[in-house]
């Protein structure tokens, strides 16, 4: 094994996960921290999908340390701390100080931070982030329930976070290729500077970028960051080759079900479109959960009650308006915890009722989701869009799972997700 990754969620893993096989890397992901005795076969890369993105920072470095401290018994030369694309985080962590204490434990002058995902939309210049081209202080981020970006300079952002010195690579040095990056390396870490921002605007600057960083020790970054290390690694001798990605997955047979916790702008759009296109959908209400009107059992028994062999669609989101008076009413922290409950109660009854296909929007739903299903370790198949592939659980009840970070997807992901099952 030669790349070990820790990502702060189950969607995030998945997305990273993704971009490794799609590049050439036998690559597995494991739900939670792993145990020693863990046989993982021969692999290039391990992701390690924690539940930490929300702790409180000083969770979240144990967390991350425990899954580092296991990668390295497994054989991981390299690691990478795996973020989202949109940098989300507070002032007080969780990305500043795990990054940080993960540099302490792996060793190395500095690491880099590059969130920057262009083919979904996510692009680094000048040290600001973009969101399909809108600045992501402006853009529906800023109104996220738990981690809400309202200033787009991540050098300013990770600042806040850590007492790294924070630098920036721009984008004059990314754009002229490796070297360029490399004596900008030089210049920043001779000023002192040990936390480098990373512009890229392009998958060219990416490929470029995992030339320059493919021999630190401890990078950082969303999973665009990773999409040139594996040529990087196998023109260096560190892998002998590349390993083509699947195209397709087979899939148990049984009924495909669509699970949404996130309230994100794009899942919010992904459910317009599948209850405009037919599909049986239940939306579950924060308030009548919290009463007992809403329950396992009533969304067990609706879904019995759908007839056809056609997905069904069980959903908790919300516009920000609609969230905020909730939240006033229940608190930030457990109108999300009572759905992400009820939802993984409901994703543990469904192989018992014929549910072999599911999709999970979210991330903190999907950690929930995943936790009740058993399914601790992931084989990674085809994309269906930028970042989020179907995976085929490989261990618990036989499973193809979908899990999508709630800001990723088309319109009509929901509705063309199945077709690349077999």
């Amino acid at each position: 094994m030669l790349l070990g990754c820790v990502a702060d969620d189950l969607t995030g893993a998945t997305d990273l996960a993704l971009t490794l096989t799609r590049e050439g890397l036998r690559t597995v992901q494991i739900n939670g921290v792993p145990k020693g005795d863990l046989d993982i076969g021969e692999v290039d890369a391990v992701v390690v999908a924690l539940k930490s993105r929300t702790n409180p920072a000083q969770e979240a470095v144990a967390q991350s340390l425990e899954a580092a401290r296991c990668l390295r018994a497994f054989g991981a030369r390299r690691l990478m701390f795996k973020y989202c694309s949109t940098f989300d985080s507070t002032d007080h962590g969780n990305i500043g100080p795990v990054a940080q204490a993960l540099l302490d434990f792996a060793g190395g002058d500095f690491t880099v931070f590059c969130p920057a995902f262009p083919r979904a939309g996510r692009s680094l210049f000048s040290g600001y982030l973009f969101v399909n081209g809108v600045p992501i202080n402006e853009s529906p981020m800023k109104d996220h329930p738990l981690t809400p970006m309202r200033d787009g300079n991540l050098c300013r952002v990770l600042q806040r976070q850590t007492s790294l010195p924070v630098g920036l690579v721009a984008y004059g040095d990314v754009d002229a290729g490796p070297d360029a990056v490399a004596g900008a390396f030089a210049r920043e870490t001779a000023a002192g500077r040990r936390a480098l921002i990373l512009d890229a605007i392009s998958d060219a600057h990416l490929r470029t970028l995992g030339t320059a960083i493919a021999d630190l020790p401890l990078i950082t970054g969303g999973s665009g960051i990773a999409m040139g290390l594996p040529a990087a690694y196998l023109k260096s001798g560190l892998i002998n080759a590349l390993t083509p990605a699947p195209t397709t997955i087979a899939a148990p047979a049984g009924r495909s079900i669509v699970l949404a916790g996130s309230c994100s702008a794009a899942t919010r759009g992904q459910v317009a479109r599948a209850i405009a296109a037919g599909m049986p959908a239940l939306r579950l209400d924060p308030n009548a959960i919290a009463e007992g009107t809403t329950t396992p059992d009533t969304v067990l028994a609706w879904l019995d009650a759908v007839s056809g062999d056609s997905p069904a669609l069980v959903y908790s989101s919300a516009d920000p308006e609609a969230v905020k008076a909730v939240q006033g009413r229940l608190g930030v922290q457990e109108a999300g915890h009572m759905v992400e409950a009820l939802l993984a109660s409901v994703a543990a009854a469904l192989p018992a009722k014929g549910y072999g296909r599911i999709i999970v929007a979210g991330g903190e739903t999907a950690g929930a989701v995943v936790g009740a299903l058993g399914a601790s370790a992931l084989r990674i198949g085809p994309e269906i869009d930028p970042g989020v592939p179907w995976t085929a659980s490989l261990s618990g009840p036989p499973l193809a799972l979908a899990l999508k970070s709630g800001n990723f997807g088309g319109e009509d992901f929901f509705l063309k997700a199945w077709d690349r099952l077999r």
